[in-house]
C-alpha cells in the first residue's frame, strides 16, 4: 500500500488555519473602530448623572404641578387653568428639547427610559386638560406635528442642535416623490440645492432600483418590496417605513425605521439609527458613489465616518443583551460601491 502523502494532508489544516487569523484580525479592527467611535462620543466626567439628576428633577417639578391643579377642591375656571396648563406645556417642550440635545452620549436604556417619561407627562398632561377644560379640548401643542411625522416624537441631535438637523413636519402626501412603479429603473437628480428641493418621498414602489443624487432635505420611504434605493446626502432627517427584502444606501444626519423585514442597510450617519418593530434587518457602511459626492458629503457635515451605522437602537428591545432584530453586515457579504455617474435623469414628473 502506498502512503499517503503528507502534504496533502497539511494543506487543508494551513488554508484554514489562515482563513481563521484573517476573520480575528478583521474581527479585532471592527472591535477597535467601534470601541474608539464610542470613546469619542463619551461624555466628560458627571455628564450621565448631571443629566439624570437634571431630568428627575424636572419631571418631578412637572408631575407636582399637575397634581396641585388636580387636588383643587373645587376646579378652577378655565381661564385660570390654562395659563398654567400652558406652563406645564411648555416645560415638558424644554424636557424634551434637552434630551434631544443630550441624547448622544446616553445608554440605550436611559434614552428610551426618558421617552418613555416625556410620552407619560403628554398623556397626563392631556388627562388634566379634559377634566380643567371639558368644553375645549386641549392638545398638546406639537401634537398635529407627532401625528403626520412619527419620526418627531424623538428628535435625535447633534452635540449642537443645527436649524437643518429638525425632522420635517410636512405631511409626506403632500411632497414631490416616486409613487406606485414596478420593475422600474428610476434616476433623479438633486444638483442644485434650493427651497424646491425640501421633501421627497419613495411609495408604494415593488422591484425598483431607484438612484437619488445631489442633496435634499429629508426623505419619506413608505412600502417598498425588494427595491434598491441609492441615495446622496439628506441633511435633515429619512422616516422608512413597511420594507421588505430591500437594500438602502443612505447618507443622513438622523435615520429612523418602522417595519422593516429582512432588509439590509448601507449607511452613513451622525446619529444612531433606530429602528422599532423589525426583524431581519442588517447594517453595514455607506456604498454609493457619483461624481461630486465628496464635496456634497462635506457641505453636508457627513464626509466624517462616524461608525454609527453599526451603533442602532431597537427602541421595542429594552434588555441589556444584543437585540434579535438587526445585525451586521459580514465585511466579505459588503456589496461593491455603486457608482452612478453615467446614470442619467429620467424621471422629473414629481
Amino acid at each position: 500500500m502506498e502512503d499517503k502523502n503528507p502534504t496533502s494532508e497539511t494543506e487543508p489544516d494551513a488554508q484554514t488555519h489562515k482563513k481563521h487569523l484573517a476573520m480575528l484580525d478583521r474581527l479585532a479592527n471592527l472591535h477597535q473602530t467601534r470601541s474608539s467611535t464610542r470613546n469619542q462620543s463619551k461624555p466628560e466626567p458627571g455628564s450621565l448623572s448631571s443629566f439624570l439628576s437634571l431630568f428627575s428633577s424636572t419631571k418631578l417639578s412637572i408631575e407636582s404641578d399637575l397634581t396641585r391643579l388636580l387636588s383643587s377642591d373645587s376646579k378652577p375656571d378655565p381661564a385660570v387653568a390654562k395659563p398654567d396648563l400652558d406652563k406645564i406645556s411648555t416645560s415638558i417642550s424644554d424636557l424634551e428639547r434637552v434630551l434631544a440635545q443630550n441624547s448622544y452620549f446616553l445608554p440605550s436604556y436611559e434614552l428610551r427610559s426618558s421617552l418613555k417619561s416625556i410620552s407619560d407627562l403628554k398623556g397626563a398632561l392631556e388627562k388634566a386638560s379634559s377634566e380643567l377644560i371639558p368644553r375645549k379640548k386641549f392638545s398638546f401643542k406639537n401634537k398635529s406635528a407627532l401625528r403626520k411625522d412619527p419620526a418627531e416624537l424623538f428628535k435625535q441631535s447633534e452635540e449642537k442642535p443645527q436649524s437643518d438637523a429638525n425632522l420635517p413636519t410636512k405631511e409626506i402626501k403632500s411632497s414631490p416623490g416616486i409613487r406606485s412603479k414596478k420593475g422600474a429603473v428610476l434616476v433623479k437628480n438633486f444638483r442644485v440645492l434650493d427651497e424646491g428641493n425640501g421633501e421627497f418621498t419613495l411609495s408604494d414602489l415593488d422591484s425598483c432600483e431607484v438612484y437619488i443624487k445631489g442633496r435634499i432635505r429629508a426623505l419619506f420611504i413608505n412600502r417598498l418590496t425588494n427595491c434598491r434605493v441609492f441615495c446622496g446626502p439628506v441633511l435633515g432627517s429619512i422616516l422608512i417605513e413597511e420594507v421588505r427584502g430591500c437594500l438602502f444606501v443612505l447618507a443622513s444626519h438622523q435615520i429612523r425605521i418602522h417595519q422593516a423585514k429582512e432588509t439590509d442597510f448601507y449607511l452613513r450617519v451622525r446619529s444612531r439609527p433606530i429602528i422599532e418593530d423589525c426583524g431581519g434587518v442588517r447594517f453595514g457602511p455607506y456604498r454609493f458613489s457619483y461624481e461630486g459626492v465628496d464635496d456634497e458629503l462635506r457641505e453636508s457635515r457627513l464626509d466624517e465616518e462616524t461608525g454609527n451605522w453599526g451603533n442602532v437602537d431597537d427602541f421595542k428591545w429594552l434588555r441589556a443583551v444584543q437585540s434579535p432584530n438587526w445585525c451586521l453586515i459580514p465585511e466579505e457579504e459588503w456589496v461593491d460601491t455603486v457608482n452612478a455617474s453615467e446614470l442619467e435623469e429620467n424621471f422629473d414628473d414629481c
